[in-house]
């Protein structure tokens, strides 16, 4: 069922799980309950807390149910990617005190945020499967899918899945139309065939798109603006890092920034394009043909070409450890350890 009936939300104690791999639409929901929240009882920000839900204790959300404001009887508790929790208790741990207090807590909504898991259909049944930071799939061990089993069956639970090129298109078009411009198909298909279904680089494409023309975006537009600002940065900056090129990743880093690029976005683009270089890597070794990468991966030809050339570089081992890396600079920058700009540079200075 879809998160939109904020009524029975807060009337009793509710349990929401939101998770899939198209984490742009997975965040704006989030976003979107957080400000209703806080909007509606909350205006202070008193009664919401975040946990990271890594490194998450089974103290730390008792603690957070139990410390509310007086103006409020009413709490959020937002847990994010519980599922990576190094402490194997953790999920049989939560999993028996979500059941004790569902009967008998009224004030309170739980929300678990989760992009490292997805769901798949196989001989009609449905099983869900974990991700790694390479993009490897595999079953969840039994104590997390407990877990997983409790979390879906709640009635407020949303699996946020790829969008299909057609899904992806209509998305496209009610995102130009917010900003108050209309896009041609010839365009909105253009942008789609560069950024494939990544929603955040096509919403910062969007953005950009929108301020550069304020009436109808053409194709020329879109390739203007897209192909060549970014996405041939993006692969300059990776070639860059694969031959070593210090100094040029530096510069080319350098240039996004002063182009406006947001650190998220940058992340994003940068481990998005690893991601597909590990794909295209593994399916080289299994002596996939170019036509083959193209259709099992569903990668535009453009992407998969400039991939190919671009891999040849790298080694399976090589690609692994760059995405471990800029892994654990995400995961710093969430949590305060460290600023953006400056954890990619020392990153590409120690390459």
């Amino acid at each position: 069922m879809k998160i939109d009936n904020w009524k029975l939300i807060i009337q009793v104690i509710m349990i929401i799980f939101i998770y899939g791999e198209d984490t742009f639409r997975s965040r704006q929901k989030l976003k979107e309950l957080k400000n209703k929240f806080t909007k509606e009882l909350d205006p202070g920000g008193n009664n919401l807390t975040a946990l990271d839900g890594k490194n998450i204790t089974i103290k730390e959300i008792g603690d957070s149910f139990g410390a509310r404001s007086l103006l409020s009887k009413k709490r959020m508790i937002i847990i994010e990617d519980v599922f990576s929790a190094k402490n194997k208790k953790i999920f049989e741990e939560i999993n028996d005190y979500l059941k004790k207090i569902k009967s008998g807590e009224k004030d309170n909504i739980v929300i678990f945020w989760e992009a490292g898991i997805k769901t798949k259909t196989t001989g009609g049944k449905k099983i869900a499967l974990s991700i790694d930071s390479s993009g490897k799939e595999s079953p969840l061990p039994k104590n997390k899918q407990l877990l997983f089993d409790f979390l879906a069956k709640q009635p407020y639970t949303q699996e946020f899945k790829p969008l299909a090129n057609a899904e992806t298109a209509i998305w496209v078009k009610k995102k130009f139309e917010e900003y108050g411009v209309t896009a041609t198909s010839q365009a909105i298909q253009t942008l789609i065939s560069l950024a494939g279904s990544d929603l955040w680089q096509i919403n910062n494409e969007i953005d950009k798109l929108a301020s550069y023309k304020t009436n109808k975006i053409e194709a020329e537009d879109v390739r203007k603006l897209v192909k060549g600002n970014i996405d041939e940065n993006i692969f300059a900056l990776a070639d860059a890092i694969s031959v070593r090129n210090k100094g040029l990743a530096l510069k080319l880093l350098k240039e996004q920034y002063d182009a406006g690029l947001t650190d998220s976005y940058l992340i994003n683009m940068i481990t998005r394009q690893f991601k597909i270089l590990l794909q295209i890597r593994q399916a080289l070794d299994s002596r996939f043909t170019s036509r083959k990468i193209i259709s099992s991966l569903k990668l535009h030809p453009f992407v998969a070409q400039k991939g190919i050339n671009q891999v040849r570089n790298f080694s399976l081992i090589s690609l692994k450890d760059i995405l471990n890396r800029l892994v654990e600079i995400d995961y710093s920058i969430k949590t305060g350890g460290g600023e953006a700009k400056t954890l990619l540079n020392l990153f590409i200075q120690k390459i």
